[in-house]
């Protein structure tokens, strides 16, 4: 089952206190949207990709660059084409389809066109044979994480996306008791939709080409028919090379078919919310109850864009503690005030363009990600594992895209991942549970050179993080918060220096501190 490319953690004594340069000759990534079709080469050294999947127009190697012509596997034509084909399928204009999980996403040229159109995705794949696609990925300004569907649960609530695609991704579907096709079930709202292109879809035409026998290819299509069919999913298409299920809107057919189909059961046991080192249970998550067969659970989702701001089912129906529509509306309105505060002290941030990756490490009801809507970036909204309430299925459902964490860890991404961190009160929520340095040295290992940093917290806890900051050799300065001088929070506001490993043929060269 891969297990062993699971997220796993180095024990205590493993762990490197210790920086970690950019290679020699780093340059600053390409401005969305050039960086969605262009990547320097230096900033990610790795040609096998351009080789082993030449003819299928993933990416090319030209000069000092790779250019990415949109290509997949099964869409050589070019995303953009395929993201029409499904279009004439499903829709995906009026913006009931917002959030998307690409899984094993290549480069995550499905995810890079998907943006265009106003669907925001999370693409995935595992560090494997491949080496860097989720490093291109993020290095294109395309959210993306590194994962596999493995043991573990997805790091995301249930209820998440309105949409999951797999196009040749190589997840066996419908083996181990339909185990994964189950996760993916957990993690699509109410009448969320699941797209398969690639083996086992139209293998009648193809099977050749892949080099396997129809009884194979036969039999794998019908054991995912029947998971689907176990999920109460109803197939809603297949043409040509896409194939379509659409998951129920409630359980109430559900339930009466347990009587015929046994498995898989509903669950009894675990929150359908929990996702951080949970293991998968060959069990359905049961949507929320429902009173009329034609409600859908948990509540209705208004579309796109009026979803940002519409008050969440979630919040609507008091299953998050605490929150009520009015504290959610208030909070909305008082992320409008930091973040034009934050533009007030921080030129950088307020340059349209300045920032495309952006991580808010302890993101609450996503409220920061909500004020920066217009500017042309994205946000990954981390809902740390310790917080009091589990707020990131709120997340979800304004259209926004996040992940569990705990900040004690290391994230799963590769160096250099992020343009702009914002870190609200993470020190004080971590303050007796792991080494603060720590933190900062995983803030500077995911920060590209040049990218920016804003902490706010209690004065004494940033007195002594910023003498922790001034040691990665930041550039940072303490200034009050939009509240003025007699608040005790305040932000430290940060810029890591441009730094990198020294040129490859003259090891004693001093480490290159200007950029180029």
């Amino acid at each position: 089952m891969l297990v062993y490319r699971e997220r796993h953690c180095p024990a205590k004594h493993e762990l490197l206190k210790c920086r970690i340069p950019a290679p020699y000759g780093y340059r600053t990534p390409f401005r969305w949207p050039e960086s969605r079709d262009v990547v320097w080469y230096a900033n990610v050294p790795h040609k096998h990709l351009t080789v082993e999947k030449a003819r299928q127009n993933w990416v090319k190697f030209e000069g000092d660059r790779f250019r990415f012509p949109g290509g997949g596997t099964m869409f050589p034509r070019g995303a953009d084409a395929y993201i029409d084909d499904i279009g004439k399928l499903i829709n995906l204009k009026d913006g009931s389809v917002r959030t998307a999980i690409d899984t094993g996403c290549g480069v995550a040229s499905l995810g890079a066109y998907l943006l265009s159109r106003n669907i925001l995705p999370i693409s995935f794949a595992p560090k494997d044979t491949h080496e860097a696609q989720v490093q291109f990925a993020l290095e294109r300004g395309v959210p993306a994480l590194i994962g596999i569907l493995a043991s573990n649960r997805l790091p995301y609530p249930s209820r998440a996306f309105d949409m999951a695609h797999c196009s040749r991704c190589l997840i066996p579907w419908g083996q181990y008791d339909g185990l994964y096709l189950t996760e993916v079930d957990r993690i699509l709202r109410p009448g969320g939709y699941w797209i398969l292109s690639g083996p086992p879809v139209n293998w009648e035409n193809h099977w050749k080409g892949w080099n396997r026998t129809k009884e194979d290819l036969n039999k794998e299509q019908n054991g995912i028919e029947s998971v689907a069919k176990s999920l109460c999913w109803k197939k809603l298409v297949q043409k040509n090379d896409l194939a379509i299920w659409q998951k129920p809107t409630n359980h109430v057919h559900c339930k009466l078919q347990r009587k015929i189909f046994k498995k898989p059961p509903f669950c009894q046991s675990q929150e359908a919310d929990k996702a951080w080192y949970t293991k998968m249970e060959a069990c359905l998550t049961p949507l929320p109850e429902v009173s009329d067969i034609k409600e859908i659970a948990g509540g209705p989702l208004t579309n796109w864009p009026e979803r940002l701001t519409a008050v969440p089912p979630r919040i609507l129906s008091g299953s998050v503690k605490g929150v009520t529509a009015e504290i959610f509306e208030k909070d909305t309105e008082l992320w409008k005030k930091r973040v034009s505060h934050y533009k007030a002290v921080d030129s950088q941030f307020a340059e349209p363009g300045r920032y495309r990756n952006v991580l808010d490490m302890n993101a609450n009801l996503g409220g920061f990600a909500a004020a920066l809507i217009d500017y042309p970036l994205w946000v990954m909204n981390a809902v740390p594992v310790e917080a009091e309430v589990n707020t990131l299925g709120v997340i979800y459902e304004r259209g926004l895209i996040g992940i569990y964490h705990n900040w004690c860890e290391a994230m799963s991404t590769y160096p250099r991942t992020y343009d702009f961190i914002h870190a609200d009160s993470i020190f004080t929520l971590y303050k007796d549970r792991c080494d603060m340095e720590d933190i900062l040295l995983e803030m500077d290992r995911i920060l590209r050179p040049q990218g920016s940093v804003i902490i706010r917290d209690d004065v004494d806890v940033l007195v002594d993080i910023k003498s922790i900051v001034d040691g990665l050799q930041w550039d940072s300065r303490m200034t009050d918060h939009e509240g003025g001088p007699h608040v005790r929070e305040k932000l430290i506001i940060a810029t890591k220096q441009y730094w990198t490993t020294p040129a490859p043929n003259n090891q004693d060269q001093k480490v290159s501190k200007t950029a180029s």
